[in-house]
């Protein structure tokens, strides 16, 4: 890995409709920044209504990285984002640019910062098992099988949380051993250059409940049911790949399969929404940030790049 500047990198946090693209808008034009992506559906090609995908406009603003950078049969983990970002934030000084890295995924800025936990890769073959047997058993019982296995990991999950249960069971069948054993080996890589962290968090959530609803009706508006039906058409995929795992695609999905009306298509992606709103919101209070704005402020975007523009000399 080359060296790195001594120049900090600028890290944007906020959850979902928070107003980090416009916030980025405006560093963009203000300061030599180039954008690397901390989201963990932008990655995905062919996906650009349901994840908000900046336009054409926004990304002539400055340069854009891990945008489009994976197909949606594919996964991307927070380990690749954290080598792909080391790797780009050294090109960037390298190149005289300021690295600005926003988004809302924040387990990838925990990777980036802390490392990883000792875990190993998704396997297909037995994440295909564990879902034959959850279909003929039900989760509950794989559930049990977990409590028997890894007591402690089994009583933080419900018995219901089919996502959270089978990648722990993946992980005890792939590492014989405890997922609290597992997340306690790290590997932490070379020290980064000095971050400045902001993050965007609302002091009124119905202000941002009413704007995940309007964002979600204009993507609806803009045909994300029939963006769905292309990448169907595009690619072979399944409901348990992380790309249709997203919010809005999930949702998308069960409608085209028949198994919800696109009134309860509609309430349930807005309602999931909120859910990852609140879970990314959860995320910024235990992490160290250094200023936190407001963004339900008028001049949220302005406070951003005058602490940007600080401490960017």
């Amino acid at each position: 890995m080359p060296p790195v500047s001594a120049s900090p990198v600028l890290v944007l946090l906020g959850p979902t409709a928070s107003g980090k693209t416009a916030a980025v808008a405006r560093i963009a034009r203000a300061l030599p920044v180039e954008l690397v992506s901390v989201d963990s559906a932008l990655v995905f090609r062919d996906m650009d209504i349901g994840t908000a995908k900046p336009t054409a406009e926004e990304r002539a603003l400055c340069p854009h990285h891990l945008i489009d950078i994976v197909s949606p049969q594919e996964a991307y983990s927070a380990a690749r984002f954290a080598a792909d970002a080391r790797t780009l934030i050294a090109a960037i000084q390298g190149r005289g640019n300021i690295p600005l890295l926003a988004g809302g995924t924040m387990l990838y800025i925990k990777a980036l910062r802390d490392g990883l936990s000792d875990l190993p890769d998704a396997d297909a073959d037995l994440r295909a098992d564990i879902d034959r047997r959850a279909a003929a058993q039900g989760w509950s019982a794989l559930h049990a099988e977990l409590a028997a296995r890894d007591p402690d990991a089994a009583a933080r999950l419900k018995p219901t949380d089919a996502q959270r249960i089978q990648r722990a069971l993946e992980i005890v069948t792939l590492t014989g051993r405890p997922l609290a054993e597992s997340y306690a080996r790290r590997e932490i890589d070379a020290p980064l250059p000095p971050m400045t962290v902001l993050s965007l968090e609302p002091s009124d959530r119905a202000w941002l409940h009413r704007r995940i609803e309007a964002r979600f009706d204009a993507m609806l508006a803009q045909g994300l049911v029939d963006e769905v039906r292309r990448l169907r058409k595009k690619y072979v995929l399944d409901a348990g790949m992380p790309s249709m795992r997203c919010v809005g695609y999930r949702q998308v999905w069960h409608h085209l399969e028949g198994d919800i009306d696109a009134a309860a298509m509609r309430d349930t992606g807005i309602y999931a929404t909120r859910q990852l709103a609140k879970r990314q919101i959860t995320w910024l209070r235990s992490m160290p940030i250094d200023q936190r704005i407001d963004c339900c402020r008028a001049d949220a975007a302005d406070a951003v790049l005058e602490t940007f523009t600080r401490v960017s000399g």
